[in-house]
């Protein structure tokens, strides 16, 4: 009987812990899409406090009971509930959350998340870049963001021209800052080298943010109005070892040319006698049928290899490092860029995270070969009839129109300028930034931040032609050096407090800024010309300093209010002027928030924006115009005493009273989302005036050293309507379509001038000092000034012959009138992409609606008076006969040639295959192909209706064709 009651008080004693018996779990949490391990996700059982970590290789331990539901969380994925039924083991596989990623906005100097901005900010992560052969960072925003337009040349590592909401100049600079990890970068570039973004790997960035009006780009204030403000983020490390190979080839095609006369058409043409009142010599003519295009142009090949490894340094630093090689073949012969990239980020946290620090170091190697474009336009006026090379010729056996060694007056062999020539450029650049993010022990709310930044470029080029070119000056050729550095360095420090009360959330900031920026250079002259000399020039350093602060105030977690203000110094300007105040401020309503809309299960976001502000401009290319200064005279301007040479000294144009362009913005938005944020998006309506325009404007003369300088003149208003959607058509397991579509529409207008004077602008080739452009009060920037033509009975034109619009019986520059622009009214982009299963698609398509070109390659080039190229004969385009015109200077202001250049273009075609978990150390392989320039639907007759690169605004002359590609790659991940 003891030894039976002693039994049931052992078993009710230890009956709880046979009840709820905890068991040891182990498990591993790794990522779906390339069964990476996640370090650093919380594991949780629901309902208790009871939790732990992953650590650095997604490695977890957990005392759990049958029943039990652990809760598994990590920032960017989707959290997942999984119930413990007994398992020693755990295998957790978490889906990446685009949604929860694109909340996270980078703004100036913090972060926010979408919720909580009150400004016109967008971001864009890796999954919605642009895809296809990108070889420059801005491509990969590509028609992407409303309000951003990027247009990019053919030429091989090309810049693009970048615009946001139009730009907010004439003559300043409309280019947007642009800043890497939190260093502002100088826009301008050096010699050697195809532009400041060209240096950049575009697959070493992670995140794009736009800030679009003034209440988000005035923590910048006098770097952000010209142009708005792309902020990069790029890769950072993680704990957990991975690793990337990326390479692909591309194969390009030059899919359109300018239609001129072949051998035998333009034999019969000269021979027809066309030109009137000249008798064109048809002995010049050749025997054989070149087509020039064919001969400068070419097929090519170019590849892309990225390799990428990123883990845990000594176990303790998150750290990524990078290499990446690009070999990139210009369509035009012997134009060519390469470029390799060393990139290195390590992201220590010390003291429990108390202290945060990231440093990136970037070093790219850039090495050109410049081919001349002008030779384009060589190719299309050259005697077809005559063969590229001459076994006889004493210039390196290449064809030249001469009388034995002397060059006749004409063009000469296109071929030959691009091969006898070798124009060579290297540039190294240094680039990264150092940041401290300290959040106070005594005081977790505060956070100190330091940013040093550096960048340097250093550049040499080489230009050096064959002793045998074609050329009667007693100088044969040329030979060049010239070696060139710019340096950025970056200051940054500010404090960051952040709280939280009941019904109250506050951040407050404040900083200094302190950038300086150097340029200098020095060349050797024509090392073949005695009369020439060594040339060094170096820029007057340009010094901005900032004083900043911001406030963010949030009740209810409904309305929000932020006020932002700058004061900027810049060396560019007098004492008197050298300081500006941009203030800004926005508000914001999160209407889905409130009772009546919380609970709708249609309206999923709803916010109301607006703001107001004013940031400032700058940037003009005179570092010191308030300064009385003098320059050196070049080789044409000495003196001579006796035997001896001596180099000039010259005055150079002085404006003391330089000051501050200003730009105020006000704005109105709406960011929606419906159906749980299916489908959503933005709409925009946003007016910029921008007042005391730094503007290159003429002065009486006698008055200034220069009958034309830099002044603070006039006044610019861009009115607009911004629309975007974003929208998850379909989203199965194994099936999704999603598309953006964005919209932007334009409207600009000079609303004054200084005295009300119109300023012509626009050169265009074809005779001498001819403008086809004017900046008019009333009027977009860049209007057309054309006359207007007349025709015939049938329609045709009639050559010389306009309108008389002021009806004085006399034709002259009164009778010319503003036609259309360049700038386009609406700009339109859309892409999608498609996955099923382990298949992708997607495509990138963008129009631009109502933007007009004048045809300069048709107006200067598709006259008979053009037969006769001076000594020799020279080709036409054949829309010569569509008109039949005679004399170029006749019809090269006629409204003829001003087109609609509206397109619609599909800018890549991507489809790829991803083979998962091929083996346990190669987690995947995506096998791709695609297109690049696939089509371009347009009315106009020239051969790209998109030529806005550079300061040609809507000229057509002598462009470089745009390649089309055909693309193949792989990705590897390991």
């Amino acid at each position: 009987m003891k030894t039976t009651i002693k039994r049931l008080l052992f078993f009710l004693l230890f009956a709880p812990t046979l009840i709820f018996a905890q068991n040891r779990v182990k498990g591993t949490v790794t990522e779906k899409a390339t069964s990476i391990p996640l370090p650093g996700v919380n594991v949780v059982i629901k309902g208790t406090a009871t939790g732990t970590a992953t650590d650095f290789d997604g490695n977890f331990q957990i005392e759990a009971k049958n029943g039990d539901i652990f809760v598994v969380t990590y920032i960017g994925f989707q959290s997942q509930e999984i119930t413990y039924s007994g398992q020693t083991t755990l295998n957790i596989q978490l889906n990446e959350d685009a949604a929860l990623l694109n909340e996270i906005v980078v703004i100036g100097y913090g972060s926010t998340t979408k919720k909580d901005a009150t400004g016109s900010v967008e971001a864009i992560t890796s999954e919605g870049f642009t895809r296809g052969n990108i070889v420059t960072p801005e491509n990969l925003l590509s028609g992407r963001v409303s309000g951003v337009s990027v247009t990019t040349s053919g030429a091989p590592g090309s810049g693009s021209q970048i615009r946001i909401r139009g730009g907010s100049s004439i003559n300043g600079s409309n280019d947007p800052l642009i800043i890497i990890d939190g260093l502002p970068i100088d826009n301008n570039s050096v010699k050697g080298s195809r532009g400041v973004l060209a240096s950049i790997n575009p697959n070493d960035i992670d995140s794009f943010s736009v800030l679009k009006d003034a209440s988000a780009t005035a923590i910048y204030g006098s770097r952000a109005s010209n142009g708005g403000v792309i902020i990069i983020v790029t890769k950072k490390g993680k704990s957990s070892f991975s690793a990337t190979y990326d390479t692909q080839y591309s194969f390009g095609e030059i899919a359109n040319r300018i239609d001129v006369f072949s051998g035998d058409e333009y034999r019969n043409l000269v021979a027809s006698q066309p030109l009137n009142g000249t008798t064109l010599d048809e002995s010049l003519l050749g025997a054989t049928s070149t087509d020039w295009q064919d001969e400068i142009f070419r097929n090519t090949v170019s590849s892309q290899h990225n390799i990428s490894m990123q883990g845990s340094l000594f176990q303790a630093i998150p750290t990524r490092f990078s290499f990446g090689l690009t070999n990139q073949e210009g369509a035009l012969m012997t134009s060519e860029f390469e470029r390799r990239n060393l990139g290195l980020a390590l992201n220590p946290s010390l003291f429990k995270d108390h202290l945060k620090i990231n440093l990136n170091a970037n070093m790219s190697f850039e090495d050109n070969r410049f081919a001349d474009s002008g030779q384009i336009g060589a190719a299309l006026s050259y005697d077809p009839t005559q063969p590229v090379y001459d076994t006889t010729s004493p210039f390196d056996g290449y064809y030249q129109h001469r009388n034995g060694t002397t060059v006749l007056n004409g063009t000469t062999n296109p071929v030959a300028s691009l091969l006898q020539t070798n124009n060579l450029g290297d540039s190294n650049r240094v680039y990264g930034n150092l940041n401290f993010d300290y959040k106070f022990h005594f005081l977790p709310d505060l956070r100190a931040v330091i940013n040093i930044g550096y960048d340097e470029t250093k550049a040499k080029e080489i230009q050096s032609t064959s002793y045998n070119v074609p050329t009667n000056d007693p100088v044969k050729g040329n030979t060049l050096r010239r070696f060139e550095n710019r340096t950025n360095k970056l200051l940054d420090g500010y404090l960051n407090y952040k709280k939280e009360f009941e019904n109250f959330r506050t951040e407050l900031m404040a900083g200094y800024s302190y950038q300086k920026f150097t340029f200098n250079g020095n060349d050797t002259g024509n090392l073949r010309d005695p009369q020439t000399f060594a040339n060094t020039y170096a820029d007057p350093d340009v010094v901005l300093i900032g004083f900043f602060g911001r406030a963010n105030l949030t009740f209810l977690e409904k309305y929000l209010v932020t006020l932002t203000y700058r004061r900027d110094g810049t060396s560019r300007f007098s004492e008197e002027n050298r300081w500006g105040n941009f203030p800004a401020a926005a508000v914001a309503w999160n209407i889905s928030d409130e009772d009546f809309l919380k609970d709708s299960k249609t309206i999923s976001n709803l916010k109301l924006r607006a703001g107001y502000g004013i940031t400032g401009q700058q940037s003009i290319s005179e570092k010191d115009i308030f300064l009385n200064r003098y320059r050196g005279g070049d080789a044409n301007s000495q003196y001579q005493f006796g035997n001896q040479v001596i180099q000039s000294l010259i005055a150079s144009e002085i404006n003391p009273d330089i000051k501050w362009e200003e730009t105020a913005t006000i704005e109105f938005g709406i960011d929606y989302g419906v159906f749980d944020n299916r489908v959503s998006g933005s709409l925009n309506f946003f007016q910029k005036n921008s007042t005391d325009l730094l503007f290159s404007a003429a002065v009486a003369d006698g008055t200034n050293f220069s009958n034309n300088i830099i002044q603070n003149i006039g006044e610019l208003q861009t009115r607009g309507i911004e629309f975007s959607v974003n929208a998850d058509v379909v989203k199965q397991k194994d099936f999704t379509i999603d598309f953006n579509f964005n919209a932007t529409f334009l409207d600009r207008e000079i609303k004054e001038l200084a005295q009300g004077q119109d300023v012509k602008t626009g050169g265009i080739s074809g005779g001498t000092g001819n403008n086809i452009q004017i900046l008019s009060e009333g009027f977009s920037p860049n209007s057309f000034n054309v006359y207007k033509q007349l025709y015939d009975t049938s329609g045709n034109p009639i050559e010389g012959a306009y309108v008389d619009l002021n009806g004085d019986n006399v034709i002259n520059e009164d009778d010319r009138y503003l036609k259309e622009n360049p700038g386009a009214d609406a700009i339109l982009g859309f892409q999608s992409n498609v996955n099923y299963k382990n298949f992708d698609f997607s495509f990138n398509m963008r129009a631009n609606l109502g933007n007009y070109v004048y045809n300069n390659v048709n107006s200067s080039r598709s006259q008979y008076q053009l037969l006769q190229d001076n000594a020799v004969l020279g080709n036409l385009p054949t829309s010569v006969l569509d008109n039949n015109f005679q004399r170029t200077a006749d019809v090269i202001i006629s409204d003829i040639y001003v087109e609609d250049a509206s397109f619609l273009k599909m800018d890549n075609i991507t489809l790829g295959y991803t083979f998962p978990n091929v083996s346990k150390k190669l987690k995947s392989i995506r096998l791709w192909a695609g297109i690049q320039n696939v089509f371009t639907i347009t009315n106009y007759s020239g051969l790209d209706p998109e030529v806005s690169v550079g300061t040609d605004q809507g000229i057509d002359n002598n462009i470089y064709p745009r390649p089309r590609t055909i693309l193949a790659g792989a990705n590897f991940k390991f």
